[in-house]
């Protein structure tokens, strides 16, 4: 986390890149680490190239005690000493644990050190002078407040930055379309499977994890372990399967856990990546159910960046093994049965950037700039979106105003359908009051589909948005998600082939009922000369 870090603190008064500090600054404090005695608070120090912190005392409220020379635990130079000018070392009243606990560099510090939990004034002094003080407010439990950023957050929480890949080939698809394709994803590991999702209980996915862990291939699985409504007693059952199968299987939460949800949908087979909007259930990425979208990438630094991220979230105190998680109650999950054409076939498709995104660390802000650099159309595919005050939301209409066709293609299901038909009728008003290009539909799956699950976007038939994240502040901001933007109109004419066919509610007359299919042509007329939303309730 540091080189976003380091840079948002020069950029932020301290100075700017090139124009480094002469002085070493605080540029965060853990004061309440939720053990016995608060044993294990920290300050981080960030210390300018070639400087030494000796000459240093650190100060609080109850006193001062100087700052040892040389590192006593966690040693190994980090990232940051690559990437950004001097370093950061982290002063700690345990070192050891702080160490095991963080990839920070750590120097033991007396216990005289005590940062109080409500609140305290925190500084570094050299002959008798004050060189940078720090003054933070109520310390949240097992937080660490960044001076950057102005906030408290989880300790361990990653601040990782976009990744980014130019040119390469990926393969797109779409769900319930293709709906072996994970699968077969899966059953193609010779090397390591890491899989990581919302929620875990296909019986195929099952069997492809366990015959991989039987033939040596390192698997690993990570889920959520208090999903909305509960954890269902087929994943239970499922991810006891696999625990017996001696398949790592560690669920997130807890009293320490770093994210509202762990809700990103991903797994990284030997050298590529799948990355999917979809849940590894029948009813998501088994084709049971859900429109979906997905990608598998072989983009090394993609994949590099994805593998890093499982590790950074499955290697914390926040995730659990699944032998000794507590599950107080299991709820039931209802069965997918459905069988849907095979309308959209997998594609290989050349590409000119890939970038990943990851949130609450980076999402957020790509994807504004985005939205806010679309010149002619801007076409979104969610179950929902949260509220008009939504950032994302608000740059739709921004863009709307600058001329940009807009449009939103919302879930029918009976548990979205009223907040999604009271946003479809303002944007109408909206959009009739200001002659803007903006229109919301509520999906028809007619036969082709049960519900919309993707979370997507296409934007100028250039870039295309897909992966686990949710049109609503909490998933942007408080969950882990997983997306890719992806540069190339090969995949986004694809997408866009599958958004026309969704937008427009073209049943599949070869499957579709005859009492339905009037029905289909009744509404059809009368929605001639105006706009219309897509509202057949199942």
């Amino acid at each position: 986390m540091y080189p976003l870090l380091v840079v948002a603190m020069l950029m932020a008064g301290l100075g700017a890149p090139g124009a480094v500090p002469a002085e070493p600054h605080i540029v965060e404090v853990y004061p309440n680490p939720a053990t016995t005695g608060d044993d294990g608070e920290f300050v981080s120090v960030w210390v300018p190239p070639e400087a030494s912190l000796k000459r240093y005392d650190l100060v609080d409220s109850e006193g001062a005690v100087p700052i040892p020379g040389e590192p006593t635990a966690g040693s190994r130079p980090g990232i940051v000493d690559r990437l950004t000018p001097g370093r950061v070392v982290t002063l700690s009243t345990n070192a050891t644990r702080t160490a095991a606990l963080t990839d920070r560099q750590v120097r033991a510090v007396p216990d005289g050190v005590q940062l109080a939990n409500t609140g305290d004034r925190v500084g570094l002094v050299a002959n008798g002078s004050t060189v940078d003080t720090l003054r933070y407010e109520h310390a949240p439990e097992a937080e660490v407040y960044s001076r950057a950023k102005g906030s408290w957050a989880p300790l361990k929480a990653t601040d990782r930055r976009v990744i980014t890949q130019h040119g390469g080939t990926v393969e797109a698809f779409v769900l319930p379309d293709e709906s072996d394709r994970a699968v077969s994803f899966l059953a193609g590991a010779e090397r390591r499977i890491l899989l990581a999702g919302y929620t875990l209980s296909s019986s195929a996915v099952v069997e492809e994890l366990v015959a991989a862990k039987g033939r040596n291939v390192t698997v690993e699985v990570l889920v959520e372990g208090s999903p909305v409504g509960g954890l269902s007693g087929r994943s239970a059952v499922a991810l006891d399967e696999l625990e017996q199968a001696g398949v790592t299987v560690r669920v997130a939460g807890g009293d320490r856990a770093r994210y509202r949800y762990h809700h990103a949908k991903y797994a990284i087979v030997d050298d590529r990546a799948l990355v999917t909007t979809e849940n590894w259930k029948p009813s998501g990425i088994g084709g049971q159910s859900s429109r979906g979208w997905s990608v598998i990438t072989p983009q090394e630094e993609i994949v590099a960046g994805l593998a890093e991220t499982f590790q950074a979230d499955i290697g914390w105190e926040d995730t659990i093994a699944w032998s000794a998680y507590d599950v107080t109650s299991l709820v039931d999950q209802e069965r997918a049965r459905g069988d849907y054409p095979s309308r959209f076939e997998a594609k290989r498709l050349e590409v000119d950037r890939t970038r990943l995104l990851l949130a609450p660390d980076n999402a957020e802000g790509e994807i504004l700039e985005v939205i806010e650099s679309a010149q002619e159309e801007i076409a979104v595919k969610q179950v929902r979106i949260g509220d008009r005050t939504l950032p994302f939301f608000r740059a739709l209409l921004a863009a709307a105003r600058d001329g940009v066709r807009v449009r939103i293609l919302l879930s029918g299901e009976w548990y979205v359908r009223e907040d999604n038909r009271r946003l479809a009728r303002w944007v109408e008003r909206r959009a009739n009051s200001q002659n803007l290009p903006i229109e919301v539909r509520l999906a028809t799956p007619a036969g082709r589909y049960e519900k919309i699950h993707a979370k997507g976007m296409i934007v100028d038939e250039q870039t295309v948005l897909l992966g686990s994240l949710n049109w609503n502040k909490n998933s942007i901001r408080q969950n882990r998600e997983v997306a890719l933007l992806l540069d190339s109109t090969g995949v986004a004419a694809y997408y866009g082939e599958v958004f026309a066919a969704d937008w427009s509610g073209s049943p599949d007359r070869t499957g579709l009922p005859a009492g339905l299919a009037l029905v289909v042509v009744a509404v059809a007329l009368l929605a001639v000369g105006r706009a219309m939303y897509i509202q057949f309730d199942r």
